[in-house]
């Protein structure tokens, strides 16, 4: 049963909704620029372990691991087809679930993550810089670089751990040969966000990472607080002010009134807009320009002749992880590869054909696609989801423009596999389901100016109401390929200074 709670508001001077990797970075600047400030973070999903926003990769026990990512799968299911389900999708997601009323048309593989960390404590980790007209052109060069080096020492970025890895020079080598490019557009290894610790393990970064010391108990407490399973259902607006969260204890039913000059909302790009709908925001741009990257994968075998010639040197063996190559993004060829080798054949072999680690490769071209305002996720204020709030339901299609671009990607798989080696079956590149790149964007976008194109204004603050801002891959404006994180990291870092210059 639900229930108000009769204490006494709390105040705090920004609360922020959501933990995933951008929401986290508005916490660290301002715990790093203005450590005065009383900061509140709240999620709904549940914390996965001791370590707020530990990357699930890190937990050393495989079945720890998996109970993290079946604790990332929403809440609690019935058979109605109005709540969302665990899988297909990605292991730590799960997929919203269409029903009559409000189909997911042209997005059936549209998925969340409900954990504190969001899906920074499952992604990938790869943060390539945005190129040419992915950048967004109305940030100056200048500031939008500072952003992205800030973003890169807030996730901690490198592209040097598997520069040595076991075959990654001659995958390298291939493909430079195959896609000829010089300067920032050249093949390179793929920038991830990862640590070496002196004993040689690998470390992926979770949000734990980006939250720096407010992950640490010491910290926590100390002007900044994390609440799980605590749901934002609406920000409080007086006169076109933000005054405060209506917030919601999902472990009791308890409802309670937190008040603050600022709320950040960085709920995702699903369900950051779904906030700001329940809290009667009606902006025209709401949820609209919603944006996927169409995904094309394969997957290869490097020739016998290239692992044999590779077997007998100090290199393989050295490297514990294979390595992730990067083919960047160019207006030429509006999609970027993500070049991964993998320890195992995603498809079954003979069983007397053993895999050498790091010889099988996996290609995974994200294509850039059209802004289009039609294509949207809209909210009905009359029906809830399995959390009360406004239902969702996504309205997405490619246009003709996009299913070039898409075609144009598999001839490209198709050049990177054969100059690769041997494609592993002798199926075509494939393109895999709307929405199973996770990189939605568009759907808070930023703009330049209040012409009912975008959300926000370039330091994140949403048009005509003050102290409200947003945060994440919905507020990337521009069509993209590469992965969004360090882009929507680096936004964050900005709109958290301009918090800080508004407050202090």
């Amino acid at each position: 049963m639900e229930t108000t709670s009769d204490k006494p508001s709390q105040a705090f001077d920004v609360v922020i909704v959501g933990s995933g990797p951008s929401g986290a970075a508005y916490a660290r600047v301002l715990h790093e620029e203005a450590p005065m400030l009383r900061v509140l973070m709240v999620e709904a999903g549940p914390l996965l372990s001791e370590q707020p926003g530990l990357h699930v990769k890190n937990l050393p026990d495989p079945h720890a691991r998996a109970a993290a990512q079946l604790a990332s799968q929403g809440p609690v299911t019935s058979l109605s087809p109005e709540t969302p389900v665990p899988g297909p999708g990605r292991p730590g997601t799960f997929l919203l679930r269409p029903d009559v009323l409000a189909p997911l048309a042209g997005m059936p593989a549209a998925a969340m993550s409900s954990n504190v960390g969001g899906m920074g404590a499952h992604w990938t980790c790869a943060c390539p810089r945005p190129g040419e007209s992915e950048r967004i052109a109305f940030l100056d060069d200048g500031t939008l670089d500072a952003a992205l080096s800030d973003a890169e020492r807030l996730l901690s970025v490198t592209a040097l751990v598997f520069e040595d890895a076991p075959f990654s020079a001659e995958v390298r080598q291939r493909l430079a040969g195959e896609f000829p490019r010089t300067g920032s557009a050249a093949i390179q290894s793929m920038p991830l966000a990862v640590q070496t610790r002196s004993d040689g393990t690998i470390m992926w970064s979770g949000t734990d990472v980006v939250l720096g010391p407010l992950a640490g108990p010491e910290t926590r407490g100390d002007h900044f607080e994390l609440r799980d399973q605590t749901l934002c259902q609406r920000v409080l607006l007086d006169d076109g002010r933000v005054t405060g969260a209506v917030l919601k204890d999902l472990t009791t039913g308890t409802e309670y009134t937190t008040s603050a000059p600022v709320v950040v909302v960085a709920a995702d790009a699903l369900r950051t807009p779904q906030v700001l709908f329940a809290s009667g925001i009606r902006l025209r741009a709401l949820g609209r320009y919603l944006n996927d990257q169409p995904q094309v994968i394969s997957a290869v075998r490097l020739p016998t002749e290239a692992v044999k010639a590779e077997a007998g040197t100090a290199v393989v063996g050295a490297a514990r992880h294979s390595g992730v190559s990067w083919v960047p993004y160019t207006d030429q060829e509006p999609f970027h590869g993500q070049v991964m080798q993998l320890d195992a054949s995603p498809i079954p072999l003979a069983e007397d054909d053993a895999v050498v680690p790091g010889s099988v490769i996996g290609l995974g071209w994200f294509c850039a696609t059209e802004t289009v305002e039609e294509n949207r996720v809209e909210f009905d204020e009359n029906v809830t989801d399995h959390y009360g709030m406004p239902r969702m339901s996504i309205q997405y299609s490619l246009t003709w423009k996009d299913l070039r671009t898409i075609d144009e990607a598999k001839e490209a798989v198709t050049r990177a596999g054969k100059a690769l080696g041997t494609f592993l079956d002798d199926r075509p590149p494939f393109l895999l389901p709307a929405g199973s790149s996770l990189h939605y964007q568009g759907s808070v976008r930023m703009g330049q100016y209040d012409d009912g194109r975008s959300v926000c204004g370039p330091d994140s603050q949403v048009w005509g109401t003050g102290g409200l801002y947003v945060a994440g891959n919905g507020v990337i404006p521009t069509s993209t390929a590469c992965n969004p994180t360090l882009t929507s990291v680096a936004l964050a870092a900005l709109g958290a200074r301009a918090i800080i210059d508004r407050l202090t």
